[in-house]
């Protein structure tokens, strides 16, 4: 198990999760793009996490 990926992966599915939160409160002056790059932001967090052990990604 790889702690690194997994401590990477986690920091950016917390992070991305707060701005695209944050993105659908009324009056919020996060710009849409950033709400665009939290989501691929998210996928890379769910996809560090996924691969951390070895052996095929489900």
């Amino acid at each position: 198990m790889n702690t690194t990926k997994i401590a990477l992966g986690a920091v950016l599915l917390f992070l991305s999760s707060a701005i695209l939160l944050l993105l659908g409160t009324p009056g919020s002056s996060i710009p849409v793009l950033a709400g665009g790059a939290a989501s691929l932001a998210m996928a890379a967090g769910a996809l560090l996490v996924g691969t951390s052990e070895g052996g095929r990604p489900v």
